[in-house]
């Protein structure tokens, strides 16, 4: 069978044994390290290594691994252990003994790394064309760039040959490579996503970004990657948000859009506009969306900090001994724009930390309006003649919808939009507050799906349509590589019942289906809405015959969720220690002896769903 360019569809084939790995990564197996006519690879992985990871599948299915047996690129910022990094720049290259976190995360998923891409010297632009490794260009137009300055990163997913690839994003280079290669690209929330092992750029605001052919696959990536790392520094703290999708969503959009004369991309903005009439809910019925207008100059007061203000220090402190000691090893412009730092001092850092406080300030009142923003990824999509020309003045061009996003601490999420009149990709960006990375990915999902409606747009540079599985809403992801809690739930929060979209909506997943240790007893709380149980622990000296085995299902929650679950929890119930029938404990729900007044004892079901099945029928 032909081999599926996404997650989803490689997995589906996995499962139903239409395909294995050794078929599908036989071809990576032959390519040469080096490739130099293909500038957006700077180093493939050799076939020793590929195997190396094919043979740690071994045993293992994508039962066991969310991403089994997926073949994935890597930015060449970001450590691989055995292959050179370089930042593109041959001079400060290096072989790192110990893969990034995120790298690591995902590759104990089951992806496979296949090899390093090429990016903006230094991830310093957004245009893709400052590196010595050569200018990868639109996967639609060779004309025009492929944006930056995760290059390399973009094109090979736009053309199919992984089913995801890792970028960073300081200033936007993780959403404008994928607006130029009609790619979902996900900024996570300074702070989700950890960033030990990656070269820094900014490293306060750097970000590592996804690429992706869909938002579910963007979201199952996400769900591996994302979660604090105990040994790193902490830059930003998130503090993570449910999916909260309102009956009525309200779509900011800017009040007087910038384009810079680019009539092409004003009117694909003005149709994207448009596409959000089409949008469905989850149970695929209209979706009610007000677009309401924005005063976007705050935001763009803030983006001007980035390269105007002290935080272009932070590129100097990054690299600092070696542009003292390489400074004609680095690219011209790039050595131009890190050397600005030398007109800032502490006091010029302090000033521009109290003015980003100003300005964040005064963007605030603007989420009371709006559920989510929306611009164009970028305002125009130059030639790369055009960059060659004025390459500081284009490059500053392309950061006007995305320069602000990382300083505020935002979500963002990058989405294909369809095309201009002469057939160049448009892509917006979806913006929301931290923590609400899950609720973008979810509405951009929905986004997909009413684009395959009303459009046969393929994936990517002229792949396949996409299926409606593969745009399934929500995206069903699978474990978190975050630190987790395991949770017991025993009513209204187990699989079917009405709260159970709360766990879903933390991305939990289901562990195991099992039953309490005999000690328990169940009962119907009453006046609860929805209905609700209480469960109780028998006291010490109670006979075996006082207590029960109850049913429970078991969940892996990540621990950046709990807060958010524990306040939805009403009293008289709570979280407490909850022991299982093979003896172990877990966290899970229990109730209050003052709220068993009035309450029927239902022990005897065995469980909640069972009594509930009885009562209804």
């Amino acid at each position: 069978m032909p081999i599926p360019h996404t997650i989803s569809g490689l997995l589906t084939a996995y499962r139903e044994g239409a395909l294995t790995p050794a078929q599908v990564f036989a071809s990576f197996l032959t390519l040469p390290p080096a490739m130099p006519e293909d500038p957006a690879w700077i180093h493939r992985a050799p076939a020793a290594f590929i195997q190396a990871q094919l043979d740690a599948l071994v045993g293992q299915s994508p039962a066991t691994l969310p991403l089994f047996g997926i073949p994935f690129g890597v930015k060449d910022n970001i450590d691989v252990a055995g292959l050179p990094t370089t930042a593109a720049c041959p001079a400060f290259a290096y072989t790192p003994e110990q893969s990034a976190t995120v790298v690591q995360r995902l590759m104990k998923a089951g992806a496979i790394v296949v090899g390093k891409t090429n990016l903006d010297q230094f991830a310093t632009g957004l245009v893709g064309a400052r590196s010595p490794y050569g200018i990868p260009t639109s996967t639609f137009s060779d004309e025009h760039v492929s944006g930056g300055s995760s290059s390399g990163s973009a094109v090979v997913v736009a053309r199919g040959e992984v089913a995801f690839a890792l970028g960073t994003d300081t200033a936007g280079s993780g959403r404008v490579p994928a607006g130029f290669n009609n790619l979902v690209g996900v900024k996570p929330t300074p702070g989700l996503v950890p960033t030990g092992g990656v070269v820094p750029a900014c490293k306060s605001l750097d970000c590592v970004s996804i690429f992706a052919l869909t938002a579910s696959d963007a979201a199952r990536v996400l769900s591996v990657m994302e979660g604090p790392q105990a040994d790193e520094p902490v830059f930003n703290q998130v503090n993570l948000q449910p999916p909260r999708l309102p009956a009525r969503l309200r779509v900011g959009v800017p009040m007087a859009p910038e384009f810079f004369g680019d009539a092409e991309y004003a009117g694909a903005f003005d149709r994207a506009q448009a596409q959000w009439a089409g949008l469905r809910d989850v149970d695929g019925q209209p979706w009610p969306v007000e677009l309401v207008p924005v005063d976007l100059r705050p935001f763009m007061a803030v983006a001007r900090l980035l390269y105007e203000g002290p935080w272009v220090a932070e590129r100097y402190a990054a690299i600092s001994d070696f542009i003292e000691s390489h400074a004609d090893d680095i690219n011209p412009v790039v050595r131009g724009i890190i050397e600005g730092a030398r007109q800032h001092d502490a006091v010029s850092a302090f000033k521009g930390q109290y003015r980003l406080r100003e300005l964040a300030q005064a963007t605030l009142p603007t989420w009371q309006h709006i559920d989510v923003l929306m611009v164009p990824t970028a305002p125009t999509m130059p030639t790369l003649a055009s960059v060659q020309a004025d390459p500081v003045g284009r490059n500053s061009q392309l950061g006007t919808y995305t320069n602000f996003v990382n300083l505020l601490g935002l979500a963002a999420l990058a989405l294909p939009s369809g095309f201009t009149a002469t057939g160049l990709p448009f892509g917006i960006t979806l913006i929301a507050p931290g923590g609400s990375d899950a609720a973008l990915l979810d509405l951009g999902a929905l986004w997909q799906q009413a684009l395959a409606r009303s459009t046969t747009t393929p994936l990517g540079h002229g792949l396949t349509t996409p299926t409606d599985a593969e745009l399934t809403w929500p995206c069903g992801v699978q474990a978190s590589a975050a630190p987790s809690l395991m949770v017991s739930v025993v009513g209204a929060h187990l699989s079917g019942m009405p709260l159970h979209k709360q766990l879903t909506e933390r991305r939990a997943r289901l562990v195991s289906s099992t039953r309490t240790a005999p000690h328990y007893r169940l009962f119907a709380l009453p006046g609860t809405v929805p209905p609700k149980p209480g469960l109780v622990r028998a006291s010490a000296d109670a006979l075996p015959t006082e207590g029960h085995a109850i049913a429970v299902e078991v969940y892996a929650m990540p621990q950046s969720s709990i807060g958010s679950f524990l306040a939805l929890i009403p009293p008289p119930l709570g979280l407490g220690s909850v022991e299982l029938e093979d003896g172990s404990w877990v966290k899970g729900f229990i109730c209050e002896p003052c709220g068993l007044l009035g309450a029927d004892d239902i022990s005897q079901y065995g469980g909640w769903r069972a009594y509930m099945t009885r009562s209804t029928s």
